[in-house]
């Protein structure tokens, strides 16, 4: 997390005066500017915890924020936000196996959350998409409710947790392209090189918005276009429609799996054996099943199955959206049930789905 103090602004201000008025500290607006109240309640906690009272949000001040600091869901969420709730599982929920799957460009670790020991593998996927970060807090936020659940011995939407965590192994990696998704909530500092070179590859692009229409990673290889199945099929169609070069997004790269970051979730799936992957998105409340003709066993009712829980629709992929991608990698790889889930909006009511 950044050192915040008097002057500070942004996301990062407005979950520490999150985490304050949880604690009954802070008793004004979540801004996201640092002034002088929420100075006073950094303070306040520091002298709470008897830290060094300086009136700013430090190492140490945010090292001891760690036990409390749950997932947020009414702010821009970002990678500092996700590495501090992580710290937070770390710390309260010693059964679960976090582990890395590679980097990104910018050098973040990927993390990727287990929860279960079952023989029933499946991979829940967030944030391939910079401007999607929404679900990397949804993801996050489902962890969290089925650990507090899971502590209980409860139940989570009517399943036990404890059969879920005994019988199924849930694999999560939140944030496949986080320095994508810093660039798009304002976490990367705009006088730094990837800032400035992804700003530059914006100006080429001026139907869409920098940096909120950036899908891409930072280096401007749109990460679901980056997978061989039939990878050059998705080239002809993007380049026929003018991405060419690194761009805010659609740019399928110089070759497949060149960005690190599919790179890494190409790797780790081949050396597991998941049932099922089900990868979130966002801008269109469909869920996607199927590659080409190929045909998963059980993926069409798998598909019913969240259709009807998520009340999203079941929908063929259209053919210019078909190539490349993740999901259709996987199908044509593995031949099991991958579905690409498009939700339309941020929302604070998460549904959640258990396989």
């Amino acid at each position: 997390m950044k050192i915040l103090n008097l002057g500070s602004s942004g996301n990062q201000v407005s979950y520490l005066q999150l985490l304050l008025k949880d604690l009954d500290l802070y008793k004004g607006k979540i801004d996201g500017i640092f002034g002088i109240n929420t100075q006073n309640s950094v303070k306040e906690f520091q002298k709470n915890v008897t830290i060094d009272v300086n009136g700013i949000a430090d190492i140490s001040t945010w090292n001891a924020l760690v036990p409390y600091a749950k997932v947020p869901t009414t702010i821009d969420y970002s990678y500092d936000i996700m590495m501090l709730n992580i710290k937070r599982f770390i710390l309260k929920y010693s059964f679960l196996n976090i582990t890395t799957i590679g980097s990104s460009v910018m050098g973040k670790d990927l993390p990727c959350i287990k929860m279960g020991i079952g023989s029933n593998q499946v991979l829940y996927v967030g944030s391939t998409h910079a401007n999607e970060w929404i679900t990397s807090p949804l993801l996050m936020k489902f962890i969290e409710d089925f650990c507090e659940a899971y502590l209980k011995q409860d139940n989570i939407y009517n399943i036990s947790t404890t059969k879920i965590y005994e019988t199924s192994s849930i694999f999560i990696v939140p944030m496949l392209n986080p320095d994508g998704v810093d660039l798009v909530t304002n976490n990367i500092d705009k006088l730094s090189t990837e800032y400035i070179e992804a700003k530059n590859i914006s100006q080429n692009y001026s139907n869409i918005p920098f940096p909120n229409g950036w899908k891409a990673n930072i280096t401007g290889i749109d990460l679901n276009l980056q997978f061989p199945a039939m990878w050059n099929e998705a080239k002809k169609i993007k380049y026929s429609r003018g991405y060419i070069s690194p761009a805010p997004r659609d740019f399928v790269g110089l070759y497949p799996l060149e960005a690190p970051e599919a790179i890494a979730i190409y790797d780790f799936t081949i050396v597991n054996n998941f049932s099922l992957i089900l990868t979130y998105h966002t801008q269109g409340e469909v869920i996607y099943w199927q590659f080409l003709n190929y045909n998963p066993p059980n993926a069409k009712q798998f598909g019913n199955i969240f259709s009807q829980v998520s009340g999203y629709s079941l929908e063929e992929t259209p053919y210019n959206s078909s190539f490349a991608g993740f999901k259709d990698w996987f199908i044509q790889t593995f031949n099991k049930p991958r579905l690409y889930n498009r939700s339309r909006t941020w929302s604070k009511s998460f549904t959640y789905i258990t396989v």
